[in-house]
């Protein structure tokens, strides 16, 4: 693809991630990269539409059943598709399930569309990320298979070090902060094969990294606030979408927010 592509509709599938946590706009939504995608595009195409399917907490299996067919019948000319971590991170997961769940979403939404994006998401370093590391990277050695054989592209998000770097990720330590959602946004517009307007690769400038005392300060925090009600969730079964909809459910015209506008 050149850099002239031009691209009318968009329409984003997948989980929190995609969701845009935690990019939070003032009136308590979350904007993330998607939207932050959808309003280039939709700068450079009059009556550019979007919808927005993506729910937090959603496992593939789910990702494949209630959003890829919605996605599928919209019919636009690209799909970005972002699933089956959440189900990595679980205490327990059958990759071949997960294979499978990834399989029926990407069949379903390649002949559907223009342009299917896939990605390898981005891994935070830490020992928590440690431990799921393997099963992360088995997930992404699937995503690249699907897109070779379906002829999506692929986004490395997760090859790219400078997202690891902690000061990219939110206090829950499991969702990118708005700086990140803006270099995903541009790694997404360059894989479409649009004209760069930063290196979203480059490394954040050097700070001197926290004392010991902070860094426990932090590490507490995280474990009473986010770290615990997290595998509680996990071991429940419960999650942080259940009963939620999607925020932009039609394929409807691009129009930003007055927070979105603002921000």
């Amino acid at each position: 693809m050149g850099m002239n592509a031009s691209y009318t509709s968009f329409v984003a599938v997948g989980d929190s991630f995609t969701e845009g946590m935690s990019d939070l706009l003032p009136d308590g939504s979350y904007r993330g990269w998607a939207d932050l995608l959808a309003a280039r595009l939709a700068a450079r195409e009059p009556g550019f539409r979007y919808a927005n399917l993506a729910v937090r907490g959603k496992l593939i299996g789910q990702i494949a059943r209630d959003q890829a067919p919605v996605a599928a019948a919209m019919r636009a000319d690209v799909v970005t598709l972002v699933g089956g971590l959440n189900d990595a991170l679980r205490p327990k997961v059958d990759m071949g399930r997960v294979r499978g769940h990834l399989e029926e979403a990407v069949e379903l939404l390649a002949p559907s569309c223009k342009t299917l994006v896939l990605m390898r998401s981005p891994g935070r370093h830490g020992p928590v990320m440690e431990r799921f590391r393997p099963r992360m990277e088995e997930l992404f050695g699937i995503v690249e298979e699907l897109a070779a054989r379906h002829g999506a592209l692929v986004v490395d998000l997760y090859g790219a070090a400078v997202l690891g770097d902690p000061r990219l990720w939110d206090v829950d330590r499991l969702h990118l902060t708005r700086e990140g959602h803006r270099r995903v946004a541009e790694a997404v517009w360059q894989t479409l094969g649009l004209s760069a307007e930063e290196d979203w690769r480059a490394a954040l400038p050097p700070t001197a990294p926290p004392g010991w005392g902070v860094r426990r300060s932090q590490d507490l925090s995280f474990a009473r606030q986010h770290l615990l009600p997290w595998i509680g969730r996990r071991l429940t079964g419960r999650s942080s979408g259940d009963g939620r909809p999607a925020k932009r459910p039609e394929l409807l015209p691009y129009q930003a927010s007055a927070d979105e506008r603002l921000s």
